[in-house]
């Protein structure tokens, strides 16, 4: 895709925009490196129908402030898959490899798990082209998902915005919205610096109760209904 033409970009990137199409399987998809100063770009492959260019650009940028102010010897980038996370297995396991078959030359840009995708789809872009992070423990990779990693730097972050604010973590009341892989994580590691979760929301819905929810049940709920 010509840079120029897409509207988007300044003096840092993107460098390059990928946009893939296979009609045969229904693959359309999008990569965006947006700067590789510190190395190889690497970033998530989100899935979602309403992904667009723009927001893969945008989170790529992120990436590319992530890895450098982390000291990592990476650019950012990101990619977006334009399909319902919730198709069946089957077919997001179609897509996914499609998807890394089209990017094995793309050297450039090193895949990860981001929303609508996980460890076990990052399995599978390995097994097609080698190249991925965020892998299931069982190929070597570390369960970030099960320690949760990025949660943790959401709490790490909101403690950091509210030292800036003035308010303080202890007795806080928090509403966590996608209350998933990275919100359970997040509200379990700020209920241990003292927060209090009074709601919560997935795409099932959402719950909400002003005296706060205990840690039993706050953990055994995965599915809301309002």
């Amino acid at each position: 895709m010509d840079i120029a033409m897409s509207g988007i970009g300044d003096a840092l990137g993107p460098e390059q925009i990928l946009l893939l199409r296979q009609p045969r399987v229904g693959l359309e998809a999008v990569v965006v490196v947006d700067n590789t100063a510190c190395g190889p770009a690497i970033g998530g492959v989100r899935m979602a129908p309403d992904v667009s260019v723009e927001e893969v650009y945008r989170l790529a940028r992120a990436m590319t402030f992530k890895n450098a102010a982390a000291g990592l010897p990476h650019g950012g980038g990101k990619a977006g898959i334009m399909a319902d996370p919730g198709c069946g297995p089957e077919r997001k396991e179609e897509l996914v490899r499609t998807f890394a078959r089209m990017i094995r030359e793309f050297s450039a840009y090193i895949p990860g798990p981001d929303m609508g995708t996980n460890e076990r789809c990052m399995a599978w872009v390995k097994d097609e082209i080698n190249r991925a992070v965020g892998l299931p423990r069982v190929v070597g990779g570390i369960p970030l998902d099960d320690i949760g990693a990025t949660g943790f730097g959401v709490a790490i972050a909101a403690e950091t915005a509210a030292s800036q604010a003035g308010i303080a973590l202890d007795d806080a009341r928090v509403a966590v919205q996608g209350f998933g892989a990275v919100g359970q994580h997040a509200a379990r590691f700020l209920s241990a610096r003292g927060a209090k979760l009074v709601a919560a929301s997935d795409s099932s819905g959402a719950i909400y109760n002003p005296q706060g929810y205990s840690s039993r049940v706050l953990f055994s709920v995965t599915v809301f209904t309002v």
